[in-house]
């Protein structure tokens, strides 16, 4: 999990996942004879994505766009629509508003957003895209409860079954885009970390496997 945000730190949009942790009680544990507590130990039940907003930088480009808020961007993939926070979008062969990947950017209602080319793009807050002062058409930003999402795909969201999109809040940004939230330095010292531990617990083992050996080879050279 650490890993794969490392590798998503420089893609836009992407939100870092992370851990849940419960306590987890061995079945042969028993009680401290003086304060009657049982020993337990921590362990990872389930990950949970940090829909926490990025930094948002400044770009140069009419078509990169970024939402200060809640919502999300949906896009009309082959999978179906899909949501995302990575609003680089370009205009594609056909002339209408497409993601990277080359899937269309879906507007209010369904459908794409076509641009008219040589044509200056203007976009509003609301997510409405204008054309020389005139609009032709509007952004469908979408927002959706937490644990209603599940991620899919490079820098993709998917609705989980039966859950209905409900209106954004958020505000579209022109000539912005969001940069991924994961901790670099963070995420980094707690991948150093767990990678310390884990050789700690294999020298452990190591250790122990070692002491059954001599023990068994002591016990049978007592008994010849």
């Amino acid at each position: 999990m650490l890993a794969n945000n490392l590798a998503n730190v420089e893609t836009g949009g992407f939100k870092a996942d992370r851990e849940f942790f419960s306590i987890y009680t061995g079945d042969d544990a028993s009680a401290d004879p003086q304060t009657g507590d049982i020993q337990t130990q921590p362990l990872i039940e389930a990950h949970w994505t940090d829909l926490s907003q990025g930094n948002l930088i400044d770009t140069a480009n009419p078509l990169d766009f970024a939402i200060d808020g809640e919502g999300l961007f949906a896009v009309q993939t082959a999978g179906g629509v899909r949501y995302t926070r990575n609003g680089n979008f370009r205009v594609g062969p056909s002339g209408v508003l497409v993601a990277g990947d080359g899937s269309p950017v879906r507007a209010q209602g369904g459908g794409s957003i076509a641009l008219q080319p040589g044509l200056t793009v203007e976009v509003l807050p609301d997510g409405t895209v204008q054309q020389d002062g005139q609009p032709v058409g509007q952004l469908q930003l979408s927002a959706f409860d937490r644990g209603s999402m599940d991620k899919s795909g490079a820098n993709y969201f998917v609705a989980l079954d039966g859950v209905t999109a409900k209106p954004a809040t958020g505000a579209v940004l022109q000539r912005k885009l969001e940069q991924s939230n994961v901790g670099a330095a963070e995420s980094s010292v707690r991948l150093v970390a767990i990678m310390r531990q884990f050789e700690m617990l294999q020298k452990a083992m190591n250790i122990g496997n070692e002491l059954n050996r001599k023990a068994i080879e002591e016990v049978a050279r007592v008994a010849t």
